[in-house]
């Protein structure tokens, strides 16, 4: 069952470590829509496992409460206090907007995922609310520092959980990247940090507050699986080699297989060389494994995401996704199958030789790749710190 109309309650996602920018979004937002209504979890007091949620609307603050921070996971908290309001509001039929305000250091991919897969005692929630738009609310003028130092969440307390330890860097990042709207102040000027924020998120609509333009672009309707797919290491299309404003993209992409031991060390100099990279990649002793590549503040994190295609038999590739079995198909190397290195730098004053240089020295000999796959396996197991033991 929808709103009293039969019409679905359009809900805007805004997300950004910038507070001040934030709140003038969801302002924006409220006061360009009829009978707007903003739910926000403040998780000051995650650490305490507390929620303080509150509801308002043009009238002001009409519901607040302390919720528990259940298990440590903030999802959980969205998922049992957010989804029922959510539904009430639109059953209620008497707001035509909902902002879900997110707290600082939140990413707006699972909250968003939330949102979208819901379910309220059985109903789901996409029964009565639409999602309209994710927003990410950004200060360009900070945004090349803050994406430099790997100051963790919690020293600012902007984290979302007692566990929370991600960096402000980390969090930025992937705010920016999943986000389809990027919200700007009105007054900022063509600095780096624009550059850097179309180069983050080519295809994302950067707006400035305070113009009108952000209610337009925060209402075009969001696609949630392609976002979804956007985002993941192992479909997601790297930013295009770029150069503005001082600010550089390049995208190092080969073939053989890297050394682990040699990547291991180039790593001090590789992480701290741009203020984001990202993509994925193999190491020539775990040549089944495909690797992800996270990096932004000097930090990186390095996950597994699943097999190559190549390593798995025919009848298997039907178990993963088509976009994924196309893009293999078409990328096909007669040796390496749909394995390949791939990553994209970007940052303000990059050095590209150098990088390229630098991860080209990774690269397994021509000696070494002669040995095959029974000789890279045999090769110093440097990843551990990063990844679990080779089987």
């Amino acid at each position: 069952m929808s709103g009293v109309d039969g019409t679905r309650l359009p809900v805007v996602v805004v997300a950004g470590l910038h507070a001040d920018e934030r709140r003038c979004a969801v302002n924006e937002l409220t006061a360009a829509a009829v009978d707007a209504v903003v739910l926000r979890h403040d998780l000051r007091d995650a650490s305490l496992g507390v929620v303080h949620r509150e509801l308002r609307d043009a009238g002001g603050v009409f519901d607040r409460a302390d919720v528990p921070l259940a298990n440590d996971c903030p999802c959980c908290a969205l998922r049992e206090d957010l989804l029922p309001r959510l539904l009430r509001i639109a059953d209620e039929g008497r707001h035509g907007l909902a902002v879900v305000e997110l707290w600082g250091g939140s990413d707006p991919h699972p909250a968003v995922e939330v949102i979208a897969g819901g379910e309220v005692d059985g109903r789901h929630l996409d029964d009565a609310v639409e999602l309209a738009g994710v927003v990410t609310a950004v200060d360009p003028d900070r945004l090349t520092g803050e994406l430099s130092v790997s100051d963790d969440l919690v020293e600012h307390g902007e984290h979302t959980a007692a566990q929370d330890s991600r960096t402000r860097a980390e969090a930025l990042a992937h705010q920016i990247e999943y986000a389809t709207t990027l919200a700007v102040p009105h007054a900022t000027a063509h600095t780096p940090g624009l550059a850097m924020l179309r180069q983050l998120h080519p295809t994302a609509r950067v707006v400035r507050l305070g113009t009108g333009a952000l209610t337009r672009a925060a209402l075009g309707g969001f696609d949630v699986a392609a976002a979804r797919d956007r985002v993941n290491p192992a479909l997601a299309l790297l930013p295009q080699e770029h150069d503005e404003g001082g600010v550089t993209t390049m995208v190092w992409e080969r073939r053989r297989p890297l050394h682990p031991e040699r990547l291991h060390e180039a790593l001090e100099l590789l992480v701290p060389a741009a203020q984001r990279s990202r993509g994925r990649f193999w190491l020539a002793n775990r040549p089944e494994l495909m690797l992800a590549w996270d990096a932004a503040g000097a930090n990186l994190a390095v996950e597994e995401c699943g097999p190559w295609l190549t390593s798995l038999p025919d009848a298997a590739w039907d178990l993963y996704p088509p976009a994924r079995r196309a893009a293999a198909a078409l990328d096909w190397h007669p040796t390496h199958g749909d394995r390949v290195q791939q990553l994209s730098f970007t940052a303000e004053g990059l050095d590209v030789d150098g990088i390229t240089h630098l991860l080209d020295s990774c690269l397994l000999t021509d000696a070494e790749l002669a040995a095959g796959e029974p000789g890279w396996k045999a090769l110093p197991d440097a990843f551990q710190d990063l990844l679990d033991p080779v089987p």
